[in-house]
């Protein structure tokens, strides 16, 4: 010890002072770190809506997600080194060179518990309510070292972009559909959400990323009538069918003319009675194309979100769709764009099809080809890829490179496939099962 050291020398108390300072400001920078990364950006909105100020704040604070870290950081950095500076000083004095090792230990403990786990721990305990506390403060020194953070960034992101990085300075801190997304994920495997709950809130955000012809009903599958057949004959037609809303064609099938809907249908043949001689020979002289409507064309491409509103805006559920040289695609309802969210919607009139997912005995699963591999996904909590293909029968020929025939065997992204049935150049029926992981 110092033979000149005193307990009232002003000196060592001003700088234990200066510690102590130090690392409380290491914790208050930790601390908002935690805080202000981890609070959820919806919890301090709702907080903001009601009045509060510091919500608000940290509302601010966050949206430059960099220059926020590049701040608290630099603070942080600043403060520790300082207060380990100090501490070295303070000690070397009192002990000699023993000092250098006592303050290396004893600050590296007073850092670690004071200064992170501490404040830290306290931040992911409430962190809505420690940034709504930290964030004007924080807000002032992102201000103050403004400059600094902006040469920090500059210098970082010269070296990424010298290893081939590029970085988006627009790039936001948080992805409100990823959040969401994992808060649905940890609530099901916990238990506290349904499976059916998170696939309809699911299939309600992915309605932007997904476009019409991943769910249209394929040109070969639409049921439609010649516009030149006899009124009678289709007449009968529309009664038979189990929609609403068919097709009209003359000539090819691509060539849709109009679209009958069955109400002005009947609209039409009981004026059409009332007015004539009140017997069913007079539908003879009805003119189909003057109860039509005009057929409503969108492309393949179309978002299923913006197709869902301009449905609402139109005021009509039913539409073609073409591909980009105008050559009918396929059929899309609203009904269709629902049930991406809400799951099958089924009526009395719809017909009763066969289940397109059968579990069988032996742990396979017979699955109809046409089965999108979306719904394949909901039904059994895979991941297939969709990228390439839309239904499964389709995944099944883009991995072949080729139309397999019956009874051949794949094995891809984890699965056992079996072509179980097939039907011209079509896969109508496949028997799937989860490969089991590889024990070393």
């Amino acid at each position: 010890m110092d033979p000149q050291f005193s307990l009232l020398d002003t000196t060592f108390w001003l700088t234990a002072g200066s510690i102590i300072a130090l690392l409380l400001m290491s914790a208050f920078f930790s601390g908002s770190e935690t805080a202000l990364t981890a609070a959820s950006r919806a919890k301090l909105r709702s907080r903001a809506d009601k009045g509060d100020v510091g919500a608000e704040a940290a509302l601010e604070v966050t949206e430059d997600s960099e220059r926020l870290i590049g701040a608290i950081l630099l603070g942080n950095n600043v403060v520790n080194i300082l207060s380990a500076s100090l501490a070295t000083a303070l000690l070397t004095r009192l002990f000699g060179d023993s000092g250098v090792a006592l303050a290396t230990l004893g600050m590296t403990l007073l850092v670690l518990i004071f200064s992170e786990v501490l404040p830290k721990t306290y931040a992911i305990t409430l962190p809505e309510t420690v940034a709504s506390r930290v964030a004007r403060p924080i807000r002032i020194l992102t201000r103050v070292l403004a400059p600094m953070v902006s040469v920090v960034r500059a210098i970082v992101r010269g070296i990424l972009w010298a290893f081939g990085f590029r970085t988006d300075a627009n790039q936001a801190m948080f992805s409100i559909h990823d959040e969401i997304a994992g808060a649905l994920a940890i609530g099901t495997s916990e238990g506290t959400v349904d499976k059916e709950d998170r696939d309809r809130l699911l299939g309600a955000l992915d309605l932007g990323k997904r476009t019409v012809d991943e769910i249209m009903r394929h040109r070969s599958q639409i049921e439609m009538i010649d516009a030149e057949d006899d009124p009678n004959a289709i007449f009968t037609a529309v009664l038979a069918s189990p929609h609403t809303r068919l097709p009209l064609y003359k000539g090819e099938r691509e060539n849709v003319v109009g679209v009958i809907h069955a109400k002005d249908l009947l609209r039409a043949v009981e004026k059409l009675l009332r007015e004539g001689d009140g017997t069913l020979a007079s539908l003879a002289e009805m003119d189909v194309m003057k109860v039509a409507m005009k057929p409503y064309f969108i492309p393949e491409t179309t978002p299923l979100d913006e197709q869902m509103r301009e449905f609402l805006k139109r005021r009509t559920h039913f539409a073609m769709v073409v591909d980009e040289y105008g050559d009918l695609k396929g059929l899309l309802t609203l009904e269709d764009i629902l049930e991406e969210i809400v799951g099958e919607i089924s009526d009395e009139f719809d017909p009763k099809a066969e289940r397109q997912l059968k579990p069988t005995e032996t742990g396979d699963y017979l699955v109809d080809g046409a089965m999108t591999i979306r719904d394949l996904n909901r039904e059994t909590d895979w991941t297939l890829p969709d990228d390439e293909a839309n239904t499964i029968a389709g995944l099944v020929i883009h991995e072949a490179q080729t139309i397999p025939t019956e009874g051949q065997v794949f094995s891809f992204h984890g699965f056992r496939f079996e072509v179980v049935g097939r039907k011209d150049n079509r896969i109508t029926k496949l028997k799937i099962r989860p490969l089991l992981p590889k024990i070393d």
